[in-house]
C-alpha cells in the first residue's frame, strides 16, 4: 500500500513538472514607486490571477525603478508594463507600447480611474500656505519622470509663474513616495509632492497621521475623495510591449476587464478592477507644456535638418522659383500694356467727368481735394490749381448761409469717410472764387480702393439758387392766396362779427346813459357808479379782443416761426366763430390739455383751426339733426407730437368725396370754392405735420398732427 502511494506521488510530480515545463513565462514590469517589496506584495496576486485565467502562461511581477523602465522595454526584458501615465507616454512614442486597459483605483470604497498630485508641508509650517510661499523653499519629489510625484506639481507651479529649478532653494528626488512623506515629516525638506492616495494609504497603515500635514493649493473635483493639489489625469495603464502578440494582449485585456468584483488580487492591489483604456491626451498636453520627453526637442530644428528631411520640397521650391521668374518677366510685360490701357481709361474717365453738368470733386482722408471736373471750375470759378491739394472745407463751405462759422468737424463730407456712410444734403452754401455764395444740394459718397478700404469721398453738387428763388415765389404766392382766403372768410363772417362787436357797444352805450341819468337825478352812490363802469370796462375789453383777433387774422403775417401754446391759440380762435356757434344751436366742447409748445406761424395755425371749425359748423347746418355737437381737443400724441382734432356730429362724408377732399377746388358746399382744406393741408405740411380725416356714422373728425418745438440749449439746461 505504501509503495502504491509512493508511485502515485512520483507520477503526480512528474505530471506537474511536465505541465510547468509547457507554460510560457510572461514578465510584467511594474514601476516600483513605493519600494520593491511593496511592489511585489501589491501586484503578485494580479499576476497569479492572470496565470490562473490564461492557460499555458505563467505571469511574474518584475519591479522596476524609474531608471530601469526604459532599458527593460528597449531590451525586451518584459512583455507587459504597468507604469504611470507619464512614463507610458514616452514608451508609446519611442517603443510603440500600446495600452490595453486602465486601472480603476479604490478610494474609501469608491472606484476611480483618475489621479493627481499632492503638494504638502508640515501642519506647523505657518510660513507655507500658498504656492507662492514655495519660492526659496526646499522641495522633495519622487523622481523627475514621476507624473504624480513631480510633473503634475511642476505644471501647477508653472501656472503660478514659479520655475522649480530656478525659484526654489533646492529640488531633491527620493525615488519612492514613502521616503518623500517621511522627509517632510522629519523636517529634512520644507515641501513634498507625491501622487494622490499615498498619504491616505500610509495613514491607513499607521505610518503617519493626516493632521500632521497641510495640503497646499487644494483642489475640489466631483466624486474624487482624495486630497490633491493639481488637475486630474487618467490612472496607470496596463500596456503591451511591441514584441508581445496581439492574441495574448487580447486575452490579458479580457481577463483584466472580467476580473470579479472583490477578487483577492484587487483587494491586495488596493484597486477595484480595470476599465477600457482611457484617453491620455491630457498627459501629452502636460509634457508639451513642460517641454518634457518626447516633446523636449520641440522648436529645435536646424536648417540642415530641414534640408535632410525636406530636400524634395526644396527642389520643388527651386523649380517653382524658376517658374516665378519666368512669370514675373511675363507679368512685367503685361504691366506695361496695362499702364497704356490705364492711361487711356483715365483719359476716358476725365472725358466723362467733364461732360457732366453737375460739379464733381474728390476729397482724401485729410480733407484735401484730389480731383475735380470742368463743371466744378465753371460753377465756382476755382481752378484745379486753386483746389487740388488744398482743404476743400475752408475754401468752399466754411460758413453757413447766414454767415455763421461752419466747424470742420461737422462737415458732412468729412463725416462720410469717417463713418463710411453716404449722405445727401438738400440745402447748403458754397462760396465762389469772387467771394459770392450760392445755394447747393450735394451728395457725399465714400471712395474706396481695390481692397475695399475707404480712402476719401466723392462730392457731386448742383447749384439750386434758381430753384430756391422759384420756391420762394411759390411760398409768397401761397401766403397771398391764404391771405385772400382769410379775407373771403371774414366776408362770410362779417355779419356775425358785426353782431359780436355791436352787442358790447350797445351795452356800453346803455350803461353810459344810465350813468348820465343817475348824475342828473342827483344820485351820488359811488358803489353803483363803480359797478356800472366795471360792466362797461368788461364789454369794451371783449369788443377790443374781437377787433384785435380780427385784425390779427386778416393781416399779412411775415413768414416767421415762433413757439406758441396751441390750447391758447384754440381759445382765441373760438372768438371768431362763437356767434355762428350760437346761431346754429351747436354745443361747443373744448378739451384742451397741457401740451408742449410747437414752432409755428400763429395766424396760419388760427386759419387752419377756423377753416376746420367753420366746415364742421356748416356740416351741422341741417335743422333735422337732433344733436349738434362740436368737439375740439388738443392732446399729446406722443413725446414728439401734438394732436389737434375737430369732430362734428353731422352726416359724415361719402367714400367718393373722402379720397378727394384735400384736392384744390373740390367741395361739398353749394357755393364753396374748394380751397379751405387744400390751403389748410399745405399750411400743416409746411409746419412739418399732417392733416387727415376720419369719417364716422355720425359726423367726421379732422386730425392735425404737429411736431413739438425743439428746446434751445439754454432751455434744456
Amino acid at each position: 500500500m505504501k509503495k502504491l502511494l509512493l508511485v502515485r506521488f512520483f507520477c503526480f510530480l512528474l505530471f506537474s513538472g511536465s505541465l510547468l515545463a509547457d507554460e510560457t513565462d510572461i514578465q510584467i514590469g511594474v514601476l516600483s514607486h513605493r519600494g520593491e517589496a511593496a511592489t511585489r506584495a501589491t501586484w503578485s496576486p494580479t499576476a497569479d490571477y492572470l496565470t490562473h485565467a490564461i492557460k499555458g502562461y505563467r505571469f511574474e511581477i518584475v519591479p522596476l525603478n524609474f531608471a530601469q523602465v526604459d532599458s527593460a522595454v528597449a531590451s525586451g526584458a518584459v512583455d507587459f508594463v504597468l507604469v504611470n501615465p507619464g512614463i507610458y507616454v514616452n514608451l508609446e512614442v519611442r517603443y510603440r507600447v500600446s495600452r490595453i486597459a486602465t486601472l480603476n483605483n479604490q478610494g474609501s470604497g469608491v472606484p476611480y480611474n483618475v489621479f493627481g498630485g499632492v503638494i504638502f508641508t508640515r501642519a506647523d509650517r505657518e510660513d507655507i500656505k500658498r504656492l507662492s510661499d514655495l519660492v526659496g523653499k526646499r522641495l522633495m519629489a519622487v523622481d523627475k519622470t514621476s507624473l504624480g510625484g513631480f510633473q503634475m506639481a511642476w505644471r501647477e507651479l508653472r501656472h503660478q509663474g514659479i520655475k522649480p529649478y530656478k525659484d526654489l532653494a533646492e529640488v531633491r528626488f527620493a525615488g519612492i513616495h514613502d521616503r518623500v512623506v517621511q522627509a517632510v515629516l522629519a523636517g529634512e525638506v520644507d515641501v513634498g509632492t507625491v501622487r494622490t492616495d499615498i498619504l491616505e494609504r500610509m495613514a491607513a497603515d499607521g505610518l503617519i497621521q493626516l493632521d500632521q500635514f497641510r495640503i497646499i493649493h487644494p483642489q475640489q473635483h466631483d466624486h474624487f475623495l482624495y486630497v490633491h493639489s493639481s488637475s486630474l489625469y487618467p490612472e496607470w495603464p496596463f500596456s503591451k510591449v511591441r514584441h508581445t502578440s496581439n492574441e495574448l494582449a487580447q486575452r490579458v485585456a479580457l481577463a483584466l476587464l472580467n476580473m470579479p468584483l472583490g477578487h483577492r488580487a484587487s483587494q491586495t492591489g488596493h484597486y477595484t478592477g480595470w476599465t477600457f483604456p482611457l484617453n491620455y491626451q491630457p498627459v501629452h498636453d502636460l509634457f508639451k507644456e513642460l517641454h518634457l520627453a518626447p516633446y523636449d526637442s520641440m522648436g529645435k530644428f536646424t536648417i540642415w535638418d530641414a534640408v535632410r528631411q525636406y530636400w524634395h520640397w526644396l527642389l520643388i521650391g527651386l523649380l517653382f522659383l524658376l517658374f516665378m521668374v519666368v512669370m514675373t518677366l511675363w507679368v512685367l510685360r503685361l504691366n506695361r500694356a496695362l499702364k497704356v490701357a490705364q492711361s487711356r481709361l483715365q483719359y476716358r474717365h476725365e472725358l466723362i467727368l467733364d461732360s457732366v453738368s453737375d460739379g464733381i470733386y474728390g476729397v482724401d482722408l485729410e480733407g484735401n481735394s484730389t480731383f475735380l471736373n470742368r463743371a466744378m471750375e465753371r460753377i465756382t470759378g476755382w481752378s484745379a490749381e486753386d483746389l487740388i491739394g488744398k482743404n476743400q472745407h475752408q475754401i468752399l463751405h466754411h460758413t453757413h448761409s447766414d454767415g455763421s462759422h461752419f466747424p470742420g468737424e461737422s462737415c458732412p463730407v468729412y463725416q462720410t469717410y469717417k463713418d463710411n456712410q453716404p449722405r445727401f444734403i438738400a440745402d447748403d452754401t458754397f462760396w465762389k472764387k469772387d467771394g459770392t455764395s450760392f445755394s447747393v444740394e450735394y451728395s457725399s459718397t465714400p471712395l474706396k480702393d481695390e481692397q475695399g478700404k475707404t480712402v476719401g469721398s466723392v462730392v457731386v453738387f448742383r447749384d439750386i439758387s434758381l430753384r430756391k428763388g422759384v420756391e420762394a415765389e411759390l411760398r409768397q404766392h401761397q401766403q397771398e392766396l391764404a391771405h385772400v382766403a382769410r379775407l373771403s372768410t371774414m366776408g362770410e363772417m362779417v355779419s356775425g362779427i358785426a353782431h359780436e362787436i355791436n352787442q358790447p357797444l350797445t351795452a356800453i352805450a346803455t350803461n353810459a346813459q344810465a350813468l348820465i341819468r343817475c348824475v342828473e337825478s342827483g344820485q351820488t352812490e359811488l358803489e353803483h357808479f363803480v359797478d356800472v363802469m366795471e360792466r362797461m370796462e368788461g364789454q369794451a375789453t371783449h369788443a377790443g379782443e374781437v377787433i384785435r383777433e380780427l385784425r390779427s387774422f386778416v393781416r399779412k403775417e411775415p413768414p416767421k416761426l415762433s413757439s406758441i401754446d396751441l390750447p391758447q391759440v384754440v381759445r382765441e380762435a373760438t372768438l371768431l366763430f362763437s356767434t355762428e356757434i350760437r346761431q346754429a344751436g351747436i354745443k361747443l366742447e373744448l378739451r384742451l390739455g397741457t401740451v408742449a409748445l410747437i414752432n409755428a406761424q400763429r395766424i396760419q395755425i388760427e386759419q387752419v383751426i377756423l377753416n376746420l371749425a367753420r366746415n364742421a359748423i356748416e356740416a351741422m347746418s341741417d335743422e333735422s339733426l337732433e344733436t349738434k355737437r362740436l368737439l375740439i381737443r388738443v392732446r399729446m400724441r406722443n413725446s414728439q407730437q401734438v394732436e389737434l382734432s375737430v369732430r362734428d356730429s353731422g352726416p359724415g362724408l361719402s367714400h367718393l368725396i373722402e379720397g378727394q377732399l384735400f384736392d384744390p377746388f373740390v367741395t361739398t358746399k353749394e357755393k364753396g370754392m374748394g380751397l379751405g382744406l387744400s390751403i389748410s393741408q399745405s399750411i400743416v405740411e409746411h409746419h412739418g405735420g399732417t392733416l387727415s380725416v376720419v369719417s364716422h356714422l355720425e359726423g367726421a373728425t379732422f386730425v392735425v398732427v404737429l411736431p413739438v418745438a425743439e428746446l434751445e440749449k439754454g432751455e434744456k439746461e
